[in-house]
């Protein structure tokens, strides 16, 4: 557990007690783990990796127990996905295509776009079984079939929110609202990082368009910000504003460097603010992003059967390339990689939205690179230790959305009551369907997954009892799962 002032018996921590006059000798002290983290130090040295220093609050620490999981890939795709037409078959929705919803379904509901009594939509793609488990698929994602007996589907996944920005943070924070610790934040909180010369939590965005909840998806709330997610671009400068201005050297720079330092040493020792040293760490570490970021984000490096095994471009901006990027980093010791991917929200509003055609297109731009990922991380020894989640914020409605319901686009409205999740490698059972909707996929039918379940299920794969990863804020303890949340037990493998 990581240690930090305010720490106590029972393994709550409180990183904003140090408005006390903590000196940095205090801090540093109790933000190590001793000899574990020196001996974890000494091992990522040999394999070619330089942890960060046991006095950085990034310093790799243990988990509350052995966790199957060392690092997380959450390939995110905003706007959520249409789950009936690519997870969870509904042959008795297909039946009724085109009949009047049942009121037992609209009764007391509230939709984003949709009001009166909208027509059932039963999906148009077809589905099969895949691999020797037999997991359902449907033909919008014909390379996840190739790894169809990796994949864990949660097709009873819920969530309390069913629009995209409260949904997204809700998923990454805990909240609704703006201002709590992102997932990402929290890993690396508890794990720190394995790489002194990388952040401990990257993100990256494709598509264009940012997540509508913004970066509270990555960051730091009330945790200190060394551990929020640094966003980093497969094209151009990886990390914005870390490259040195016009006439600058690197020599110059670290005078530059060394002198804010000072400052920032003279102030900590008086004020004893622990954001002040997250100031410290983060210079610093920028500083050495400068020479490691442009290395590690440069897919050109790769032989040319990996970059077309991805359908990545050298030198383009996309999710294939992301995926790819997302591969070298953990390689490298990030502890935790965010993937955006934009594009996901199918209304109808347009032939890109549309269920048959534009679903078609989208998902090959994910089907290959995820495939591609799995088969890459088995190749490194890494898969089995590495977590990948793929999924979106909620899902889409078993009806046609209300403003597109008289087009000839196909779409579907937000819907949070029942949805579908994907997981793999890290301590997932392989081959799995897990939980089922009912027959027109309206709500759970049985072994309900909600949100909170999610988050202290990937906490446990990690080794973290998620009741006990807390800091005090405000006169209260909080953790990731707020107050709720159980491990779901049947997709551990």
């Amino acid at each position: 557990m990581f240690r930090a002032s305010g720490y106590t018996k029972n393994g709550v921590t409180d990183m904003h007690t140090s408005l006390e006059h903590t000196t940095r000798r205090t801090f540093l002290r109790d933000s190590s783990v001793g000899l574990g983290s020196l001996a974890l130090a000494s091992m990522l040295a040999e394999e070619g990796v330089a942890a960060p220093s046991p006095d950085s609050p990034l310093a790799p620490r243990k988990p509350h127990f052995e966790g199957k999981a060392k690092r997380v890939i959450y390939l995110h795709l905003s706007g959520a996905p249409p789950h009936l037409d690519l997870w969870d078959h509904k042959p008795e929705l297909v039946k009724r295509t085109g009949q009047a919803c049942p009121d037992e379904y609209l009764k007391g509901k509230r939709f984003a776009f949709t009001s009166g009594v909208p027509k059932l939509l039963g999906t148009p793609r077809t589905f099969k079984k895949h691999g020797k488990s037999g997991v359902e698929m449907s033909d919008a994602v014909p390379h996840l079939h190739e790894v169809a007996d990796d994949l864990c589907i949660i097709r009873s996944m819920n969530t309390d929110q069913f629009n995209h920005a409260p949904a997204e943070l809700l998923l990454y924070t805990g909240s609704p609202r703006q201002g709590r610790p992102s997932m990402g934040t929290w890993v690396t909180y508890g794990l720190g990082s394995e790489n002194e010369n990388l952040p401990g939590f990257v993100v990256m965005i494709s598509s264009g368009v940012q997540p509508s909840g913004g970066q509270g998806c990555w960051g730091s709330g009330f945790l200190p910000s060394v551990f929020q997610g640094v966003q980093c671009r497969s094209k151009g400068d990886p990390v914005l504003y870390v490259s040195d201005p016009a006439g600058m050297d690197r020599e110059l720079r670290r005078k530059g460097l060394d002198a804010l330092k000072d400052l920032n040493e003279l102030q900590a020792k008086e004020l004893g603010h622990p954001e002040t040293l997250t100031r410290i760490q983060q210079y610093e570490l920028a500083f050495r992003m400068q020479t490691s970021v442009p290395e590690v984000m440069d897919i050109s490096k790769e032989d040319k059967k990996t970059v077309e095994m991805y359908g990545a471009t050298p030198g383009g901006a996309s999710f294939a390339n992301n995926c790819l990027l997302a591969r070298r980093l953990v390689e490298q010791g990030v502890r935790y990689v965010q993937l955006f991917d934009w594009g996901w929200d199918f209304h109808g509003t347009g032939p890109g939205e549309d269920i048959r055609d534009g679903l078609t297109n989208k998902a090959k731009t994910m089907s290959q690179p995820v495939a591609a990922l799995i088969k890459d991380l088995k190749r490194k020894g890494l898969f089995d230790s590495t977590l990948i989640i793929l999924g979106g914020e909620f899902g889409r409605t078993p009806f046609r959305e209300g403003r597109t319901a008289g087009g000839s686009v196909l779409g579907r409205d937000h819907y949070p009551d029942c949805y579908s999740l994907v997981m793999a490698g890290g301590g997932v059972k392989g081959g799995i369907m897990h939980g089922e909707s009912d027959d027109l996929g309206f709500s759970v039918a049985k072994d309900k997954v909600h949100v909170h379940d999610l988050q202290a299920t990937i906490m446990h794969l990690l080794g973290f009892d998620h009741t006990k990863l807390t800091t005090r804020f405000q006169g209260r303890d909080y953790r990731l799962t707020d107050v709720h949340g159980n491990v779901v037990k049947k997709v551990l493998a």
